[in-house]
């Protein structure tokens, strides 16, 4: 089961199809796109069917239409398993930018995309499509994952190497890097003007807004491809807008992202120390009720996670009528919190593939110092026998543990963070401990507690059952 990967095999395309494989998905493209009309064009389906086939016969692949690519483009977001927001998916716009030669070609696009979504704060859904892959040519790739997103450490560190000059702040907006034909990538800095953030603010906290906490109104997705029948489109950033638990749960609030949650909680008065007071969820909630409220205070769209799990119920009920089916994947669909408030999480939901789709794909190959094995080698051993050394002149210590539920080790292991720095310490579970070693400890920590009605954990047993001369070692302290 690879529902809870976060790029599945399936969900990532595979190098160019052939012409034999093509025809078919051209085939059930050109009969979508005439079934689409109210009145049916049987004349002008049939001809244009016999000219793609035609086209692919002679040169392998074939040219869509803009109004095949605006339908193509739509249906892919219509048959996108991952998103919540799909009830828009027929007023999407669809900018067509296949004739791009030149990476400033495609900068100009996504400043001209950029300023169209972003429209004074009234978002809206908007897509790019660069030039399909082609067997005589190489990529025009987006390196970025989202359009000035500052949440990649990695992706920073390529634009440092590309030139760009690292401000240091928490909220950098990170430049555009962009390919054409499988060249070396341009760095583009975003003009100003065309970068909205909104600043974060409580209408009850007034502390909230001293976090300094701000977000880039437009979420725009640039490392996807595009399929529309068997073509592939490997560079297609496309945007809608935000609900609020992408940024006040997962960018605010995920420990890999910004972690805010405990300095929220301690701002608030709420016992940190303390799980069950359910501080972390009075904390979360406050945090996106902060995200909703300033997005709407500087009238920029966003959505609430109950409004878009209604609307969804709403777009699977008129898939469900009109197609008799919606894919859609629940472990994405369902919100990071209140899950079970909405009805998305009571849903019964199928995860399938439609054609066209947006796709994942493989990333760029970025570049790199390459350093040997044997220099690395080296480095480690160097750092390992220095490392050796320090600790060999630092007293020992020893940090115990025993626990039932874990909280023990969790205080135990930041306890021997902290002796690390002027002991050479080691931690180990008390049922792993051997008892004659005591006689040779200079320092002996024991980390344990009871659980349930005063029980004590089952890997503390050795303990009172070492024999008294251990216990009672005058070495230790």
């Amino acid at each position: 089961c690879e529902g809870s990967v976060m790029t599945p095999k399936a969900l990532t395309r595979c190098p160019k199809d052939t012409p034999l494989e093509i025809l078919p998905q051209l085939i059930d493209l050109i009969n979508q796109y005439y079934k689409s009309f109210k009145i049916p064009k049987t004349e002008h389906h049939l001809v244009r069917l016999e000219e793609v086939a035609m086209e692919i016969g002679s040169t392998g692949t074939y040219s869509l239409t803009m109004d095949e690519l605006v339908f193509g483009a739509r249906q892919a977001w219509r048959n996108a398993p991952r998103c919540i927001g799909r009830i828009q998916w027929s007023n999407l716009q669809v900018f067509d930018a296949r004739k791009c030669k030149t990476t400033q070609d495609m900068f100009k696009s996504l400043c001209k995309h950029s300023q169209f979504a972003t429209n004074g704060g009234n978002l809206r859904s908007v897509v790019t499509v660069f030039p399909l892959r082609k067997e005589d040519m190489q990529d025009f790739r987006v390196w970025n994952s989202q359009l000035g997103d500052p949440s990649s450490v990695e992706f920073t560190k390529i634009c440092i190497q590309l030139g760009w000059k690292l401000q240091y702040g928490l909220f950098d907006v990170l430049p555009l890097v962009l390919q054409v034909n499988g060249e070396d990538p341009d760095l583009y800095e975003i003009p100003p003007h065309l970068i909205l953030e909104v600043p974060m603010e409580h209408p009850q906290y007034k502390w909230f807004q001293d976090l300094g906490l701000k977000w880039y109104a437009v979420p725009a997705v640039s490392n996807m491809l595009l399929e529309i029948g068997g073509l592939e489109f490997p560079a297609c950033p496309f945007n809608g807008w935000y609900m609020g638990t992408e940024i006040g749960v997962r960018d605010f609030c995920d420990y890999q992202r910004y972690n805010i949650l405990e300095e929220v909680g301690r701002r608030m008065g709420l016992e940190t120390h303390k799980l069950s007071s359910l501080w972390k969820d009075q904390a979360l909630v406050t945090i996106n009720v902060a995200v909703i409220y300033s997005f709407q205070k500087n009238k920029v769209t966003i959505t609430d996670h109950h409004s878009a799990a209604e609307s969804f119920m709403k777009h699977m009920e008129t898939q469900f009528r009109l197609r008799v089916g919606c894919p859609a994947d629940w472990a994405w669909l369902v919100p990071p919190m209140s899950g079970s408030l909405t009805p998305v999480f009571h849903q019964e939901m199928v995860n399938y593939i439609l054609s066209p789709f947006f796709y994942y794909q493989v990333d760029t190959e970025t570049p790199s110092c390459t350093i040997s094995f044997k220099a690395v080698a080296s480095a480690a051993l160097f750092s390992s026998t220095l490392m050796s050394r320090v600790l060999a002149n630092r007293l020992r210590c020893t940090v115990l543990y025993a626990t039932e539920t874990g909280k023990s080790q969790t205080l135990a292991q930041r306890l021997n963070s902290m002796l690390n720095c002027a002991f050479n310490c080691r931690l180990l579970c008390m049922e792993d401990y051997n008892f004659s070693d005591m006689e040779q400890e200079s320092l002996l920590v024991v980390v344990t507690s009871t659980f349930g009605n005063g029980d004590s954990p089952r890997n503390g047993e050795p303990l009172p059952q070492a024999r008294p001369p251990q216990l009672g070692a005058t070495n230790l302290r």
